[in-house]
This record gives structure tokens, C-alpha cells and sequence, in this order.
């Protein structure tokens, strides 16, 4: 595998995830200010909003950070970022356990609808992190191949 190609493979995945924490910043935004406007609560979207808004702007912190971080990578440096990646995988796996226990024991305890919506926005986003991940895997280990 050639560095630049690896190089352009990270920037593209670092766009994806711009592009998903932005989208979440403005949804969870966007649902937290409807329901401002609304007489009616709905505790169950009101946290799933924050959940999402608050892990978009993480994201979107990541992506300006790891961008300073970009340079060609020799072979070393491409199998650190594969390990790096499938920690990540790993990480966004727990997120999704830590989301669905979240749920359920809101669910259990009442059930609190604050607590079920967390959960659900926690779930979604590890969702998210890890296909994203595993796309980057993936597109690395077909240009390995090439």
C-alpha cells in the first residue's frame, strides 16, 4: 500500500466523521429546540437529543484535532493505525453495552424515560463510531491487497 493512499483513506474517514458529528450537532439541536417550542415534555427525546448533539460535538472535536495529526505513514505506522482502529472498534462496542444497560435499567427502574431516551442516543452513536471504523479497516485491508 502506497503512503498517499493511506493518507487520502484517513482524511476521508476523518470527513465522515465530521459529516456525522455535524449532522448530530444540528439534529439533537434541532429536536432539543422543537421541544422548547413545544407545551408538552417528552423526556425520552429530550435525552436522546442531548446525547446526540453532545457526542457530535466530540466528534467534531476529534476530527480538528486528529487533522493536525496527518502525515504519510510508513508500514509501521499503518499497521499502529489498524490496531489503533480496532481498539476504537472495541471502545464503540462497550458504548453501545453501556447504552443498551442504560435503557434497561431505566426501563426496569420505572420506567424513566429520560434514562431510556440516553440510552438509545449512546447506542445510536456507538453504532455509528463502530461501522465507521470498521469502513476505514476494511478500505485499508483492500488497498493492502491492491
Amino acid at each position: 500500500m502506497w503512503a498517499d493512499v493511506l493518507l487520502s483513506l484517513e482524511r476521508t474517514h476523518l470527513l465522515r466523521l465530521a459529516l456525522w458529528g455535524g449532522g448530530s450537532v444540528l439534529l439533537g439541536t434541532l429536536v432539543l429546540a422543537m421541544l422548547a417550542l413545544r407545551s408538552r415534555r417528552s423526556p425520552l427525546l429530550q435525552h436522546f437529543a442531548i446525547q446526540t448533539a453532545a457526542w457530535g460535538a466530540v466528534d467534531l472535536a476529534i476530527c480538528l484535532w486528529a487533522r493536525r495529526g496527518l502525515t504519510l505513514r510508513d508500514y509501521d505506522g499503518a499497521t499502529d493505525l489498524v490496531q489503533f482502529l480496532w481498539l476504537n472498534v472495541g471502545l464503540d462496542v462497550g458504548y453501545v453495552g453501556v447504552g443498551v444497560t442504560l435503557a434497561i435499567t431505566a426501563w426496569k427502574l420505572g420506567p424513566r424515560l429520560g434514562g431510556i431516551g440516553a440510552g438509545l442516543g449512546v447506542m445510536v452513536q456507538g453504532l455509528a463510531l463502530a461501522v465507521l471504523d470498521l469502513v476505514l479497516i476494511a478500505e485499508i485491508a483492500a488497498a493492502r491487497a491492491a
